[in-house]
């Protein structure tokens, strides 16, 4: 199923020597790491040596493979739900987490309702819960600026599809002034 969506071998586009390892066995040494959570080089002996797996997951991550392995296995998940693979509808989340030591003081920000010091995650979900998008930004922002700046990215993603959630317009709320309140939101809460 994935197979498709990968990229072909750089010996089959003229740009490199042949692959020794099958990439079947590279993908089971990524999926195994994710599952288990250990270390690059905590990687069993079963599998590729550490740095081709790494080597690989680092190609793919930054040429976007693993988004549109991810997107097209969605849509396989959707259609098999009896639904369009585009989705019409969104629920968005944040929840904000406490930063690990490897995250700079630069991405840090501290959310005072929830008295973390830390990073806030949001993500877009379709309504089967399948992930659409994912975003994160210091503790520090308020929901409704990460919401528009997730709905954004959500547009962004979905607009070369003639159907599905590019084709509505993201809008701030009204009376929205980049976090300032409006004169007429101000009396209106001065006089309640």
């Amino acid at each position: 199923m994935i197979e498709p969506v990968l990229p072909p071998a750089a010996s089959v586009v003229g740009r490199g020597r042949p692959e020794t390892h099958p990439r079947r066995l590279v993908l089971d040494a990524v999926f195994y790491l994710v599952a288990e959570g250990n270390r690059w080089r905590a990687l069993p002996k079963d599998f590729p040596p550490w740095q081709t797996v790494y080597g690989f997951f680092t190609r793919w991550r930054d040429d976007g493979t693993w988004a549109r392995v991810h997107d097209v296995l969605r849509d396989q998940v959707r259609a098999l739900e009896g639904r369009d693979p585009l989705p019409t509808a969104a629920v968005i989340d944040s929840q904000s987490v406490k930063g690990a030591e490897t995250v700079g003081a630069a991405r840090r920000g501290y959310d005072a309702g929830k008295k973390i010091n830390g990073v806030k995650r949001h993500v877009a979900v379709d309504t089967l819960g399948l992930l659409l998008v994912v975003m994160v930004s210091a503790a520090s922002v308020q929901d409704r600026d990460g919401a528009f700046r997730l709905l954004t990215l959500l547009r962004e993603r979905f607009s070369d599809h003639p159907t599905g959630l590019g084709r509505r317009r993201v809008r701030r709320p009204a009376g929205h002034l980049g976090g300032q309140r409006s004169a007429d939101q101000t009396r209106h809460r001065q006089a309640h």
